[in-house]
């Protein structure tokens, strides 16, 4: 039979048949893959977020303890394996993970706000970064640097939720913006296990705009994030219950305006400091840290082992052991800790390797309590702990939202809401008369102009 002759009467019904079978097929997979692309990706991704972060906070918690067995009984050890560590760490970010240095969150603001650079995913985000963000910090824990994990896990999670942009067949700037937010707000989310403080941190810091679409995805992400969180570390809190008093007296408004004029103070300092490093950096380090990096970095080591060393251990490593325990009350700190832990933070810092701000400026707020606590005694020193914390976070970030919602959620202080709201704001605004918020300065300088 010829099969270029048309069907004839009996085969027809059974050719229509067959092509509404083979449309349905067809229409049933794409189905499949819209509700795939649309749901089970991104839900998907943000659970494997989530998953990172837990187990990066207990390789970074490991790394840290690591660091102290090994000088435990022998401080001058620190001497030794501080430098090599520092020197090993900025020699891996310069030669094979450019673009992870840092918090990541400069990094995050960038990619947002520069639309007009193509390349910018490919050179501050991918799985290239993800490794090295997590391998060098971890180094630069075991070498016991002042850093946290916290910038970092948002790096993480908006790497990892901007390469499921290869997925969809038409990417825009509208997809590749709402899966950088979604991954940003769920590492934070699973980073310090305050899901609220993810989409206000999302919404003020790194957009600094609201976008119903963009926030749908974004609170999803946050939700699954968070589920993965609570499912592998428990319902925990970050730094555990906070106790005050149910009431205050009318006179709390004095630590509360001493301890915003405090923080608000030395966080525009440190993000001058770190704006400005040209200014105040000797010469010579400045040309070892162009030239000679491996110099540089052994002379970063040598400072933050000095530093660990003269206090007794306490400026090494993140700081949340220390303001866990001061919050707790079972073990205060010097009255000189804050400003030792701001010294080393800054140090740190500047070794341009991995490395995040949050959990030490906490710590860096936490000493400051101490300072207010002198000064009013009668004040519950726990209530002023959370106070400062908020207050230095607010100042170095000029989020003041994100600051007192993450410390409420951090200590499960609803009890001083008003006090934290009113903290926050005024150091925030105290600092932005002195310099601008920091990510976003660090973001125009480093990774693209406006």
């Amino acid at each position: 039979m010829n099969s270029d002759l048309p069907p004839t009467s009996s085969t027809l019904p059974r050719t229509i048949w067959r092509g509404l079978i083979r449309a349905r097929q067809r229409s049933s997979r794409a189905h499949v893959r819209r509700l795939f692309l649309q749901y089970g990706l991104p839900w998907g991704m943000a659970l494997g977020v989530g998953w990172v972060a837990v187990l990066y906070a207990q390789l970074s918690t490991w790394a840290y303890e690591q660091f102290v067995h090994e000088i435990a009984g022998r401080p001058w050890l620190a001497f030794v394996i501080s430098p090599l560590m520092t020197m090993f760490a900025l020699w891996l970010t310069r030669h094979w993970f450019r673009g992870s240095e840092g918090s990541g969150i400069p990094q995050v603001i960038a990619a947002l706000h520069a639309p007009h650079d193509p390349n910018i995913l490919g050179r501050l985000f991918g799985v290239r970064i993800i490794l090295g963000k997590i391998l060098i910090s971890l180094i630069g824990l075991l070498g016991g640097l002042t850093i946290g994990r916290e910038g970092p896990t948002v790096h993480i999670g908006a790497a990892m939720m901007a390469e499921t942009r290869h997925f969809y067949q038409r990417s825009s700037l509208r997809l590749e913006r709402q899966l950088l937010l979604a991954g940003a707000a769920a590492g934070l989310s699973g980073a310090f296990n305050t899901p609220l403080a993810g989409i206000i941190f999302a919404i003020e810091e790194i957009a600094r705009d609201f976008q119903h679409k963009t926030t749908a995805t974004m609170i999803t992400a946050v939700v699954f994030s968070g589920l993965t969180s609570l499912a592998l570390a428990g319902n925990y809190v970050y730094f555990g219950q906070i106790r005050v008093p149910d009431t205050f007296h009318l006179n709390f408004i004095f630590p509360v305006l001493l301890a915003s004029l405090i923080c608000g103070l030395l966080g525009a300092l440190f993000n001058w400091v770190v704006l400005h490093w040209e200014h105040w950096m000797p010469s010579f380090l400045r040309v070892w840290r162009a030239q000679r990096p491996l110099y540089y970095a052994l002379v970063i080591g040598l400072i933050v082992a000095f530093l660990g060393v003269l206090t007794g251990g306490e400026t090494w490593g993140s700081g949340y052991e220390q303001s866990r325990h001061l919050l707790e009350g079972t073990a205060p700190l010097s009255e000189a800790f804050a400003l030792t832990k701001w010294a080393s933070l800054v140090v740190s810092y500047m070794a341009g390797i991995p490395g995040g701000l949050f959990s030490p400026s906490l710590s860096v707020g936490a000493g400051l309590a101490q300072w207010v606590h002198a000064g009013f005694a009668w004040a519950p020193l726990p209530a002023l702990i959370a106070l400062c914390m908020t207050g230095y976070l607010a100042a170095v970030t000029q989020s003041p939202i994100t600051s007192f919602v993450i410390v409420m959620e951090m200590t499960n202080g609803s009890g001083l809401v008003i006090p934290m709201m009113a903290a926050a704001l005024l150091s925030a605004r105290l600092s932005s008369w002195f310099t601008p918020p920091l990510y976003e300065a660090l973001a125009r300088k480093n990774y693209y102009h406006p």
